[in-house]
């Protein structure tokens, strides 16, 4: 199935990665363009080997903005700004990671809170119902418009959602 989708999308590396693997390996200790390439296919165990028409563009890209720097044997390492911009999308993927999480719990409580009010209103509705023969006409025809209420809300996020799914 994954290679079935990298064939379809073109290639297994989301967009944007080459960039932050470059500065990701710079970091660490300074790299020729071809040592770059290598430890690329290396760490995949062969499933993406960057070409050198993708690598070396976009160091040359890096070092217009700053980014890294060539020294005079001709390795690439990391500058101050690029130590940075690394820290910088290190901190934006925590946080969106953080955030993502949050979200998550956020989502599995709002189910746990509907299935209680759910249970609740189920035992409500059989409380109301074996006691029932002792209600007055008025709290019967109270009761039985709320009931009818209640359906009628459900009958139509049915609807809605059978719209949403077509």
């Amino acid at each position: 199935m994954f290679k079935e989708w990298t064939q379809r999308v073109g290639s297994a590396v989301p967009r944007g990665f080459s960039r932050y693997y470059i500065l990701q390996q710079l970091m660490e200790q300074p790299h020729t363009g071809k040592e770059i390439i290598d430890s690329a296919s290396e760490a995949s165990s062969g499933e993406w080997k960057p070409s050198p028409g993708l690598i070396y563009p976009l160091l040359g890209r890096l070092l217009d903005e700053g980014l890294i720097e060539e020294s005079k044997n001709g390795k690439y390492q990391i500058t101050d700004v690029g130590k940075t911009i690394l820290t910088d999308l290190k901190n934006w993927k925590m946080n969106m990671q953080q955030q993502m999480s949050t979200m998550m719990r956020l989502m599995d409580m709002g189910k746990f809170m509907g299935m209680d009010i759910l249970e609740r209103v189920t035992i409500l509705g059989n409380l109301l119902s074996s006691n029932a023969s002792n209600m007055t006409n008025h709290e019967v025809e109270k009761y039985k418009k709320f009931l009818e209420s209640e359906l009628q809300k459900v009958s139509d996020m049915m609807k809605d959602d059978a719209k949403k799914a077509k």
